[in-house]
């Protein structure tokens, strides 16, 4: 059956291809590898599988084919088949072959396991994030925790994984929405408050006065550690155009609004009964149509917890805890001129799946 996925255009990750054809981001034993070979004059036809061992959602398989594409020797002649981005992935599945002269490709695989190995795991927890999430909208928030050069990957896997889910998700700065034609959002940071001496509601007018008219003006309201009357302070300050507040307690702290009820529950942090205050606080006021943003510390986890107790948040903002973990990939040659030679424990492992790359 022909698949209505379509691939992206290998000129949109802006890969550094003449260091890629040269091995500049190789392990030097392939490298090595590579050099013998040609040196020998052995130019050996193989078919390369590439797999990994856990269930997950795959991401990377368009940047990884736009690295064979632009920097193997000769991609004409390679013939790959593939799995596509977002797909629903099984230990041990075979997600892409690669088949060919072995010399041509062999500087580069360091380049796209390693590729594969960091959007499916991207890809997966973003995933798992969203579901935990039923349905609420989640603001990808690990630009921050992380270096510069992997947002614009990283982003784009959280795009697909909110397309696996049906949600849209937001990200947090232009380059991680570049791939996919967004923007970055966010809120009215503590820096902003800072700036204003510490006055949340002056930074609020300030920032209400410079957003354009479609931005969803959110507010920060952790500033003094009192979420409850930041937040309505806010609320009587903007009126309409506040869209949300968003509660980032810190971990270390205890909110003001709790001081008078710890003993029975875990107090401090971003928890179900500051998120309650806060929201009868508002809707005895009149700002029923004001959201609920939380963050900090939010894990997969936490989220379900969140969900199950049918805490009223109306968005989840998660950071680092959607780039840790590991989704490592592997690849072996497990045919050379057409005779099996996987190494002892691999084998050959057709998938019907995989479609033929053009």
């Amino acid at each position: 059956m022909t698949s209505t996925h379509k691939r992206l255009d290998p000129s949109i990750f802006d890969l550094p291809v003449e260091k890629m054809q040269t091995g500049w981001y190789t392990d030097a034993y392939f490298n090595h590898a590579r050099a013998t070979l040609i040196e020998d004059g052995r130019h050996p036809n193989v078919v390369m599988q590439v797999f990994q061992k856990n269930n997950a959602y795959l991401g990377g398989m368009d940047e990884a084919i736009a690295v064979l594409k632009l920097c193997a020797d000769t991609w004409p002649d390679l013939t790959v088949h593939a799995l596509y981005d977002g797909d629903s992935i099984e230990p041990y599945e075979t997600v892409m072959t690669i088949e060919g002269d072995y010399t041509a490709f062999a500087h580069l695989e360091t380049v796209y396991l390693g590729t594969l190995a960091r959007r499916t795991l991207i890809t997966t927890n973003t995933v798992n994030v969203l579901r935990a999430a039923n349905g609420k909208p989640v603001i990808f928030m690990p630009a921050r925790h992380d270096h510069h050069r992997v947002q614009t990957g990283d982003g784009y896997s959280a795009y697909v994984a909110g397309q696996i889910v049906g949600t849209p998700i937001g990200v947090t700065t232009d380059e991680q929405a570049s791939w996919w034609g967004g923007s970055g959002l966010g809120t009215v940071p503590h820096s902003l408050i800072a700036s204003y001496g510490g006055d949340t509601v002056a930074a609020a007018k300030h920032f209400a006065d410079w957003a354009p008219d479609d931005m969803n003006v959110t507010v920060l309201v952790d500033f003094e550690n009192d979420s409850v009357r930041t937040a309505l302070e806010v609320a009587h300050a903007l009126g309409p155009r506040l869209w949300g507040v968003r509660l980032d307690t810190s971990e270390t702290l205890v909110d003001r609004a709790l001081w008078e009820e710890m003993g029975d529950f875990k107090p401090n942090g971003v928890n179900p009964r500051l998120v309650w205050k806060v929201r009868e606080a508002l809707d005895r006021e009149g700002f029923n149509e004001v959201r609920i943003v939380v963050s900090g510390g939010f894990t997969v986890e936490k989220i379900h917890d969140f969900e199950e107790d049918d805490v009223p948040v109306d968005a989840y903002g998660v950071g680092s805890s959607l780039i840790r973990g590991s989704n490592d990939f592997t690849a072996d040659i497990v045919l050379t001129d057409g005779v099996p030679s996987a190494k002892v424990g691999r084998h050959h492992r057709p998938n019907p799946r995989l479609e033929l790359v053009t």
